[in-house]
């Protein structure tokens, strides 16, 4: 049995390269050879070409055919027509911003998406921006061409060789030996992320189950999900770094929507109980683990300083405007305190100790 796989060398890629490896197919990668990684073994092929170009694409397959392609990379609108009849299996990669209300918030109410989002939830109408309705074009694309194809729809992926690893916003500070990182409001926002292997291991159960795969769209994600300020304890704890987390208001907190990778504070939570009914999927890697070996990779292998990967993170590690800001807001919650010490308010939580609303209100 021959395999394809377009693209194959990013953080989940070679996860399912030597997955295909382990299930007896004879096995090549299309990528534009820019980025080659150790974890690909020498029987695999490379077929060196820009998959985001028809022609140079064409050109470079010739007439060749295979049981199988995965396409994770390139222009899936222009890959999918291109291997109609030359190929048994088509699996996709997507992405999640297909949802109404990811991009925009304020289109569907109340403003934010539905918790979770399942794969059958409304999708972007023409209000959203441009990319995101290619990425609805492009599904509807996929199955035009291939009815009984499946396709993943991923979320944020992270892990050793993530090209903008979100983590890094994190460990470089505490590599700079920071005392302590912004967050905004408190550091509760959820949003779906898949560790690389885990992201491989949900792909590669379509290819073990295939009758129940096949014409179907899938979420993917850890089993669990922490909140932005669970992710930062994490990654402190795995680094053997006490990092204070604190908490501003969004709208006062810019240089914290990096972090976010968004401009608000809405939940992007997506569904992906499917995959774990229908493909039996369960996480490869806890995602405390994940997160923890993820942030050891990054200190080994750290993003050069103002490089592109921290260009592209659009964090500019400015610590003296940081300063000046939670300086600020220590002195304008200061005044607050003074005011919630003559709080009438006197909560008792009656399924945990003490007054907890009490508490908050007069320390």
């Amino acid at each position: 049995m021959k395999a394809l796989v377009i693209g194959g060398t990013g953080p989940t890629g070679p996860f399912v390269v030597n997955g295909l490896l382990a299930r007896g197919y004879e096995t090549a990668i299309l990528h534009t050879g820019n980025h080659e990684v150790d974890s690909i073994p020498e029987e695999v092929e490379h077929i060196h070409t820009n998959p985001f170009d028809e022609e140079a694409t064409k050109a470079a397959l010739g007439n060749r055919s295979f049981d199988l392609v995965i396409a994770m990379y390139g222009r899936l609108r222009m890959l999918a027509p291109l291997f109609k009849g030359r190929t048994n299996r088509f699996i996709s990669v997507g992405g999640v911003p297909i949802y109404k209300g990811y991009g925009r918030p304020t289109t569907v109410f109340p403003p934010g998406l539905p918790v979770p989002t399942r794969e059958d939830a409304p999708k972007a109408g023409t209000e959203e921006v441009g990319k995101v309705l290619r990425i609805i074009e492009t599904e509807e694309c996929v199955f035009q061409h291939h009815p009984e194809a499946t396709h993943f729809r991923y979320p944020l992926i992270y892990g050793p060789e993530q090209l903008l690893p979100r983590e890094w916003l994190i460990v470089r500070r505490i590599l700079d030996k920071r005392s302590h990182i912004i967050v905004p409001d408190a550091g509760l926002t959820l949003r779906t992320a898949a560790y690389g292997e885990n992201a491989a291991h949900a792909l590669l159960l379509a290819i073990d189950k295939p009758n129940a795969a096949q014409g179907n769209v899938y979420n993917v994600g850890d089993e669990t999900t922490l909140t932005v300020k669970q992710t930062i304890e994490v990654v402190a704890q795995a680094l053997d770094h006490e990092l204070e987390i604190i908490s501003i208001p969004l709208e006062y907190a810019p240089s914290a929507l990096p972090l976010l990778g968004t401009s608000w504070t809405y939940h992007r939570l997506t569904d992906a109980n499917a995959i774990r009914t229908e493909l039996g999927y369960r996480d490869v890697l806890p995602v405390k683990e994940a997160l923890t070996r993820s942030a050891r990779w990054l200190v080994d292998n750290p993003p050069e300083k103002g490089g592109r990967e921290e260009k592209g993170l659009q964090d500019p590690f400015d610590y003296a405007f940081e300063d000046r800001l939670v300086a600020a807001w220590q002195n304008a919650m200061q005044s607050i305190r003074e005011v919630n010490r003559d709080s009438p308010i006197s909560f008792r939580d009656r399924y945990a100790d003490g007054r907890r609303g009490e508490e908050n209100a007069k320390s």
